[in-house]
């Protein structure tokens, strides 16, 4: 299995050619005749991580274009349903998605019912955020890190249990990889979403939760939840303590994050991708911006539309071999 922190920094190496990559920008009168909204696909409901995230950038971005951009929720089969209705929405500027990994580099993977190709039905413009996802104990568990989940794990073999928002995520990915580099099993419990998870994790049903970082920080700050681990190569600041994956020697170098970013449909005129990617850029380097982001837990996107694209090239040829390794399919 390669080291799947190459993504990231294939991803932050080929952000520095931003200010080459991004031509002059164009008016937004010019690309875009006032005469409809745009409208912002979310593949998720309102009120999530995604749709704030959506919404935040949304504004901001309608702001700096001087056209009012709408917020359309199509949440459904773990995002599926939404990027599925961007795939099919005309190429004329007036349709954006905030998309996100599950449906954009997973789902195809796990679930032949998957009818579009992201990398061919999709324009990428640049990533918006990314953000590491923490793996949480229930209390009484005598596991405090993960070296001890591990050791645990190997001596009750097939007992331990562990929480994702749904087969197929990155949330099980994630720990599919543990699993693999550690040589140990724990038998996955599938949710819907992250409240149940917590909930089932702080009341003892399940022993181990995947969180991303806005649900797990917080309990574990206030000494609700133990934290065992982040996915990403660097610690967090808002939880120290916490270590990385990669600090345990099983998992050397592990480096998996979620992330959220914008495409238009294929084929979409450059001039858009273009004057939308420049602005995207200005957006995530407001100071306001970037502090509601990172007070979330994530760390805003940067980057050109091609460097985005690499990156998510990268990230779906690593999930490809962890799922053929892990035997995973949509049920």
């Amino acid at each position: 299995m390669p080291a799947m922190s190459t993504l990231r920094r294939s991803f932050v190496a080929a952000a520095a050619l931003m200010t080459a990559g991004l031509s002059a920008p164009v008016f937004a009168s010019d690309v875009w005749p006032a005469t409809k909204p745009i409208t912002l696909i979310v593949p998720f409901s309102a009120g999530g991580n995604v749709d704030t995230t959506a919404r935040l950038i949304g504004q901001k971005l309608g702001e700096r274009l001087k056209q009012s951009i709408v917020v359309d929720n199509v949440p459904g089969a773990g995002g599926v349903l939404g990027v599925s209705k961007a795939v099919k929405s005309p190429a004329d500027g007036y349709t954006l998605l905030m998309g996100f990994d599950g449906p954009i580099s997973i789902a195809q993977l796990v679930n032949s019912a998957v009818k579009y190709d992201a990398e061919k039905d999709l324009t990428p413009v640049g990533l918006v955020t990314i953000a590491p996802v923490v793996a949480v104990a229930r209390p009484g568990l005598p596991a405090h890190n993960l070296n001890e989940l591990i050791a645990l794990a190997r001596s009750k073999p097939g007992s331990l249990t562990y929480a994702t928002s749904g087969v197929g995520t990155m949330l099980h990915l994630a720990m599919e990889m543990l699993q693999e580099r550690a040589k140990i099993k724990l038998v996955h419990v599938p949710y819907r979403g992250g409240a149940q998870i917590t909930s089932d994790v702080m009341g003892g049903q399940v022993d181990v939760g995947m969180l991303v970082t806005t649900s797990a920080t917080p309990l574990i700050q206030q000494k609700k939840l133990e934290g065992l681990g982040v996915t990403s190569a660097k610690r967090i600041d808002s939880i120290p303590n916490v270590p990385t994956f990669g600090e345990t020697a099983e998992l050397k170098g592990f480096d998996l994050n979620t992330w959220t970013g914008l495409f238009v449909p294929a084929k979409t005129p450059q001039a858009v991708v273009t004057r939308l990617a420049t602005e995207l850029d200005a957006v995530l380097k407001l100071p306001e911006v970037r502090k509601r982001l990172e007070d979330g837990g994530a760390t805003p996107g940067s980057g050109t539309p091609a460097s985005f694209g690499k990156f998510l090239q990268k990230e779906k040829a690593g999930y490809a071999q962890i799922v053929k390794s892990a035997h995973i399919q949509a049920e």
